[in-house]
């Protein structure tokens, strides 16, 4: 998710003193602030939590360090069965900016997902901007899956708790907002057609899919649900959180039309251009990223594109992660639904 609150106040603020770190350059109330020094704050509005899962799951979580060197390390949740699992590689949101594999809201849903499904998921925790701008979140997800390539290939022992339970002929891409992005960015890396065909690139590795869930895209000329969709005062997502997000994790000095924030701008390769599996784009109708995501559906059909679609009534962005009323329940449990059908098809 591009954003997530528990505070509704979310907005831009800007000088603001505090201490040795001088005046706040930029903030999201209650999610980040950067300061003129380079300082960065994120209160911790969602609590980090251990790797621990309700035992009628029947769920195996554990962390794994993936890149000493980035110190990227991932979650896994493992699900117990007799035969081998379709694979999900899994991005958190958070506006390339805040978020965590870590976060209880992402662990409850994982843990639920890979119990519903049937399916071992990877949830990565990739470098954050502004710290690590664009594209150091994306070079993050694609060196996960060509780590998990790795150890497709010739696994050390120690990982075989989980890598004996996949069936790596089936993985997928998939994450929210800022995480549906990156898993977009890597399956458009690995079918890029100035390089290898994708079956040998990833061998023994073949993706079957991308599920991107309220993909966090953005653009200089805005929507019509950014311009007018009247969000509530709880909303995940503001049109001022979005810009904040994307001044801080584009490189300095680009605009939203950036091919790493708009996949459909003039500069981006051509949808046409790629070999990009099948997709499911999951887009919530309260959502000011509504519209972006109904014209990306449209420009990959229009493409050639093997894409399907699901809208979720009465909801906004990253409901199925952040809010807990009857009507986010429903729609998440809706969303499992039609996740479990799409990893299982």
């Amino acid at each position: 998710m591009a954003a997530i609150s528990l505070d509704p106040r979310l907005g831009l603020q800007i000088g603001k003193d505090h201490h040795q770190h001088g005046v706040a350059v930029e903030e999201i109330e209650g999610l980040i602030r950067v300061y003129k020094d380079g300082y960065v704050e994120r209160p911790p509005i969602v609590p980090n939590v251990a790797c621990t899962v309700a035992p009628e799951l029947g769920v195996t979580s554990k962390d794994v360090v993936i890149d000493k060197f980035t110190n990227v390390w991932a979650r896994f949740y493992v699900p117990r069965c007799d035969g081998k699992l379709p694979l999900l590689v899994y991005f958190h949101g958070g506006g390339f900016c805040v978020g965590s594999a870590a976060w209880s809201c992402y662990h409850e849903f994982l843990a639920k997902l890979a119990s519903k499904a049937g399916c071992v998921i990877i949830s990565v925790n990739y470098r954050l901007a502004p710290e690590s701008r664009l594209p150091a979140a994306y070079e993050d997800g694609f060196n996960a899956l060509m780590w998990v390539k790795q150890e497709a290939l010739n696994g050390s022992s120690d990982q075989m708790w989980w890598s004996s339970q996949c069936n790596f002929s089936k993985v997928f891409l998939a994450g929210d907002s800022a995480g549906a992005s990156i898993a977009h960015n890597v399956a458009t890396r690995v079918g890029s057609s100035t390089g290898p065909s994708e079956s040998t690139f990833l061998k023994p590795l073949c993706l079957k899919g991308t599920i991107l869930i309220q993909p966090f895209f953005g653009g200089e000329v805005r929507s019509q649900s950014e311009r007018f969709m009247i969000q509530a005062s709880n909303s995940a997502l503001s049109l001022a959180a979005s810009d904040v997000y994307w001044r801080l994790s584009l490189p300095v000095g680009a605009n939203r039309d950036h091919p790493w924030c708009n996949p459909l701008a003039k500069g981006s390769t051509k949808l046409e251009d790629l070999r990009l599996p099948h997709t499911m784009v999951c887009i919530s109708e309260m959502d000011i990223l509504k519209d972006r995501n109904s014209e990306f559906c449209a420009a990959m059909t229009k493409a050639g594109k093997s894409v399907e679609s699901a809208i979720y009534k009465g909801v906004g962005h990253a409901f199925q992660v952040l809010h807990k009323s009857q009507i986010s329940q429903s729609r998440t449990h809706e969303m499992m639904s039609h996740l479990k059908a799409f990893i299982n098809r």
